[in-house]
């Protein structure tokens, strides 16, 4: 997929923004409608919507393999990240106005090939790879903006063994990695188009 342009980019957001303000007012998913979206954004795509309130997490829910229509996606993630985050209460009326929704758009996840932590470490490009981790039921992963947190292969690496339930220092012969890169966009809630 091509970045999605300024239009394509404004729609997804209003359609997040719509389907959370719609799970304040209704208590459920609203259903996006197809024939309201360019041809573009109606593919198959995996992505995340993140959630802020002052530069602070409020919810992050994500798929990482394309299933459905990105509309399809967008739509139930941004749902998702605002009422069914387990780290989060669901989000209130009283939030809702004080929101940026972030929406990272994931390219497809690459097999990385790694000796030892080492060689993962040195592979890892700083602000630009997301990583997942998978050894048996243990699975986890950062978006490339978390880079702006873990600014080091290190932290980054260390501390996405603690969100899949690993000790920091863990390595065994079958842990495995996928790298992935997004075009990610946000908004600020007072800038993006709502229904009334």
């Amino acid at each position: 997929m091509t970045k999605p342009n300024n239009i394509e980019q404004q729609l997804l957001l209003s359609l997040a923004a719509n389907s959370i303000r719609y799970g304040l007012l209704k208590g459920k998913l609203i259903s996006a409608m197809p024939s309201d979206y360019p041809e573009a954004i109606l593919q198959h795509h995996a992505s995340f919507v993140t959630l802020e309130i002052n530069h602070q997490l409020r919810g992050c829910i994500g798929t990482l393999q394309a299933h459905r229509t990105l509309v399809d996606d967008v739509n139930e993630n941004a749902y998702s990240a605002a009422f069914r985050d387990p780290r989060f209460p669901p989000l209130s009326l009283e939030e809702f106005p004080l929101l940026d929704i972030h929406i990272s758009i994931l390219q497809p996840a690459k097999d990385m090939q790694v000796t030892d932590e080492a060689d993962l470490l040195s592979q890892l490009r700083p602000g630009i790879d997301g990583l997942i981790l998978q050894e048996g039921p243990h699975r986890a992963t950062f978006l490339p903006s978390v880079w702006e947190s873990l600014s080091t292969p290190e932290q980054f690496v260390s501390q996405l063994k603690l969100k899949a339930g690993l000790h920091r220092d863990y390595w065994s012969k079958t842990i495995h990695f996928q790298s992935y890169e997004t075009f990610s966009f946000a908004a600020n809630i007072r800038e993006i188009d709502i229904d009334s």
